[in-house]
This record gives C-alpha cells, sequence and structure tokens, in this order.
C-alpha cells in the first residue's frame, strides 16, 4: 500500500488503555512515538479519533439521537486536543480542524488549509466527524480521506483484523489477511458502517485494519507492513 498520505483511525476505548475510559497516557505517548518516526520519514498524517472513551450516546432511549451525537461529536473534539498536546510533547507539529467553530480551540475545516499543515510537516487532525447527526467517525473518516487525496485509511482497532464472525463469541473465527470491499458488504462484515463502506467502495479507497496495541503496528502499517487485514477496492 502507498503511504505517503494516510489518514489513521484511532480508536477511543483503545487510546483508554486498561482503564477503559478516559486517557491513558502511555498508550497515547507510545502512538505519538510511532507516528513521528513516519512523519520524519516525510509520511504526511491525517487523524480522525473515535469518541467511545467518553460517550456511547446510541445505547440510551432516554437521549433524542441528535443531541447524542452532538455529544459524541463533542467527545472527539476532546480527544483530539489531548492527542495533540501529547504529539506535541512528542516534538511534532499539529493543527486540529473541525466542521464547526469551537471557539479559538480548533480551527474550521478548509481543505486547502489542511493542505497546506500537510506541506508543512503536520500531524493534522480531523476532529467532529462530519458535523452532522447520523454520521458515525467512519464516515468521517472516508469523506475526509476521499476529501483529502489520501492513499490509504489505517485503522488501529482494539482488534488485530477483519474476521468472519465474531472472535470474542466464536474461538474458530477466522481472520482475513485480505478482503475486498464488495465482500466485506456482502458479508456485512463490521470494518466501518455501511455508509463509509459504499462511499470507500465508490471512490476506491483502501483500508487496513490492525491491531493498535500490538508493538510497533502502526510504524510498520505506514511502511506498508500490516499484519492484519488488508480491504481492498
Amino acid at each position: 500500500m502507498k503511504t505517503n498520505r494516510v489518514l489513521l483511525k484511532l480508536s477511543g476505548e483503545a487510546l483508554a488503555g486498561p482503564k477503559k475510559t478516559g486517557f491513558d497516557e502511555e498508550t497515547v505517548r507510545g502512538v505519538a512515538r510511532q507516528v513521528k518516526a513516519s512523519v520524519d520519514q516525510g509520511v504526511q498524517v491525517g487523524i480522525v479519533i473515535g469518541g467511545g472513551n467518553f460517550w456511547r450516546g446510541r445505547t440510551s432511549n432516554a437521549i433524542d439521537r441528535t443531541k447524542a451525537d452532538q455529544i459524541g461529536m463533542l467527545a472527539t473534539v476532546m480527544n483530539c486536543i489531548y492527542v495533540s498536546e501529547i504529539f506535541r510533547a512528542e516534538g511534532m507539529k499539529t493543527k486540529i480542524f473541525t466542521p464547526f467553530l469551537c471557539g479559538s480551540m480548533t480551527e474550521l475545516f478548509s481543505k486547502d488549509k489542511a493542505n497546506i499543515c500537510f506541506k508543512k510537516g503536520m500531524v493534522v487532525f480531523f476532529a467532529g466527524g462530519t458535523g452532522h447527526p447520523y454520521f458515525s467517525t467512519d464516515t468521517g473518516i472516508v469523506l475526509r480521506a476521499i476529501e483529502m487525496d489520501a492513499d490509504c485509511i489505517l485503522l488501529a482497532k482494539s482488534i488485530d483484523g477483519v474476521y468472519d464472525s465474531d472472535p470474542k463469541l466464536n474461538p474458530d473465527a477466522k481472520r482475513y489477511d485480505t478482503i475486498s470491499i464488495e465482500e466485506v458488504i456482502e458479508k456485512k462484515l463490521a470494518v466501518v458502517d455501511l455508509t463509509a463502506s459504499i462511499m470507500c467502495m465508490e471512490h476506491k479507497m483502501p483500508m487496513a485494519v490492525f491491531d493498535l496495541n500490538e508493538e510497533n503496528s502502526i510504524a510498520d502499517a505506514m511502511t506498508g507492513k500490516i499484519n492484519g487485514t488488508v480491504v481492498t477496492v
């Protein structure tokens, strides 16, 4: 996989580490050091972070769906601000864009401005999802990857790839080394949500899924070494 410009999706739950909520600083520092190794080699890196370490609003029927999704968007903004600061502490320059105004905390998304940041060697965080309810951060990262002409999407999860069934429930579940996006859609495999999967298929955006917690998994993925599943288009 070409990796001149990549968009990396980080699981909010995975960043929480063993605490399962909030942040685990050592986990985030480990991510930062791996990303820095790639940035130092000239790879342009954009990052989207899920909000699951703070908010899983869709599991509650007590809150309106639109409001629940808005809380989730703000959770991703908090995550990006925190992770961005850890990246800065590790010696990188960063910029956070959101699709809505957040005072002086972030900058309103602009493709032109994001491209300038990439060319300056900055790590660009895309927070706040699409800015609209009913769209997940999966859809958000695919949208930004297509807009920013990324070579691929890297999905760093708390699972080491795509399986034919849930490995937590089925000990005989089979992991795919490679699978087409058409097959992912046909078999309803939960790589990303259906909207994001169809966008990847239509715009020919490849993905790779791997375990965030495996040693050097991000650094390896940035150089095309995927110890997980490659989703082809």
